[in-house]
């Protein structure tokens, strides 16, 4: 394992979820931090540019590495505007990977793409080897940035790609589970039915602190000896369980359920594993489900 410290680490959506973490992970080994977003929000101690990475190229002059977060992250979504989901994330890496093709400049990148794109099948939990699905435009989005990674590779650049599965913690925005089911908890009146989709679906949940952790040691890779790597806990959990627990952390009593709409293409379980970023970084997920549920709770 090689040392981030003093070198220059770019990261693409560094204002978000993932973003603000990992930057400051990375500053904790050493690293100078500099990123991108749409939006040019502070984030402490990092160099953040106003740039819309769908229309213009990255300016990698100086960045010894890039971690390519940006991109529209969400299943559901997706659905309403498929168009959009694979244009904008195909356009990101195209303009990624482009400046650093016509540059003479030695930057690696770590692509970020998604657990969302394997299918249910009959494997669990999935490794990297397992079949791919198409089973929303947003899994088609990154099943296409990972083609593009692809062909970057064989053009000669060191790109990695990271396969995180879902994320929880602190910080989160609307639009995933946890959030969305504790603002709907809080905002429940006494013997008021929560409406919410399907709770029974199984998903394999890792704190994002965790995540940017599994980032961070794969940058620390001189030379990592697969093109592919899972970030996933290894074990799932249904939606059932994240409201359980969320019930408990905001001490109120599990209120009625009502299940709304559930799509038809979701898989039952999705457990990730995560064998090979273990074996070959040491990496193991260290916060728990519980605290994961209560540090986003206190973040509210």
């Amino acid at each position: 394992m090689g040392s981030l410290h003093g070198r220059h680490v770019l990261v693409t959506g560094v204002t978000g979820f993932v973003g603000q973490i990992l930057a400051a992970q990375l500053r904790e080994h050493g690293a100078r931090v500099s990123g991108v977003a749409t939006q040019a929000t502070p984030v402490e101690g990092v160099d953040v540019r106003e740039h819309d990475l769908r229309r213009h190229p990255l300016d990698i002059d100086g960045v010894d590495d890039v971690v390519h977060l940006a991109g529209l992250a969400a299943v559901g979504p997706s659905f309403d505007d498929p168009q959009l989901y694979i244009s904008a994330n195909s356009a990101m890496m195209t303009n990624v990977g482009e400046p650093i093709l016509n540059s003479s400049q030695d930057c690696r990148v770590l692509v970020v793409s998604s657990g969302a794109v394997y299918g249910a099948g009959d494997v669990s939990p999935l490794a990297e080897d397992a079949a791919l699905s198409f089973g929303s435009p947003y899994a088609v989005s990154k099943v296409l940035v990972e083609n593009q990674a692809a062909y970057y590779r064989e053009r000669g650049l060191p790109m990695t790609v990271a396969r995180p599965f879902n994320h929880i913690g602190p910080g989160q925005r609307e639009g995933f589970i946890v959030p969305d089911l504790a603002q709907k908890l809080c905002d429940l009146e006494p013997g008021e039915v929560l409406r919410a989709g399907s709770l029974d679906a199984q998903r394999d949940y890792t704190d994002v602190r965790d995540v940017a952790a599994a980032y961070v040691r794969l940058l620390e890779c001189d030379t990592p000896r697969h093109a592919v790597y899972n970030v996933a806990s290894g074990v799932s959990r249904s939606g059932w369980d994240v409201l359980d627990q969320l019930v408990e952390v905001l001490g109120i009593p599990r209120p009625e359920v009502e299940i709304a709409e559930v799509r038809a293409l979701d898989p039952s379980v999705v457990t990730g594993d995560a064998t090979r970023l273990r074996e070959e970084t040491s990496w193991v997920p260290e916060i728990e489900f519980e605290t994961s549920i209560s540090d986003f709770v206190a973040s509210m």
